[in-house]
């Protein structure tokens, strides 16, 4: 019975190796790996070489989709729908549409940050192609976990293997699904 191999795995213990690592591996040209870490290590993500999120981008569109649509549904029904003249103001005053215009822009902004955040995270994901390893399980304790994918062009599970070795990752051993 043959397994289709996963990806390789290594641990690291020191914050500073990993993040030494992780520079390396980027210049190497690997782009299907990730680090799990037991807590937050500062600076990470640039060392990882990740790029900036659109996540602001998708949160100021749902901010303007939010107004566009406050400033509409108020002029279409004070204006177009049903007109009525109180006081001798205007049909549409844009001064008493404010307070309504900026909850639904904040609303709009939530709900498309949210939505956003979940579509670039890809969740809900049940499962993680390595959460079996033991390796794997120790990121959540003490450990820093290198995991490069096999569908990687750069992989080859001897050479990504030595690689990581040569980095200063202890156990590294290939991570195959049954």
């Amino acid at each position: 019975m043959s397994s289709t191999p996963v990806g390789v795995i290594g641990e690291f213990t020191d914050p500073n190796a990993i993040s030494a690592a992780a520079k390396k591996i980027d210049q190497a040209g690997y782009r299907k790996w990730d680090i799990h870490t037991p807590y937050p290590v500062h600076g990470l993500d640039k060392d990882m070489g990740i790029k900036r999120s659109i996540l602001t981008y998708i949160s100021f569109a749902g901010l303007l989709f939010g107004i566009t649509n406050a400033i509409a549904i108020q002029w279409w029904t004070s204006a177009v729908d049903y007109p009525l003249n109180i006081g001798g103001k205007p049909l549409f005053a844009f001064e008493f549409s404010v307070p309504v215009d900026f909850e639904l822009s904040i609303l709009g902004t939530a709900i498309f940050t949210v939505v956003g955040l979940f579509g670039l995270c890809k969740l809900p994901t049940w499962y993680n192609k390595y959460q079996d390893d033991e390796s794997f399980k120790k990121a959540t304790d003490d450990t820093f976990v290198v995991t490069i994918d096999a569908d990687d062009d750069r992989f080859s599970a001897e050479q990504t293997a030595a690689f990581l070795t040569t980095l200063g990752a202890a156990n590294v051993h290939l991570v195959t699904a049954p």
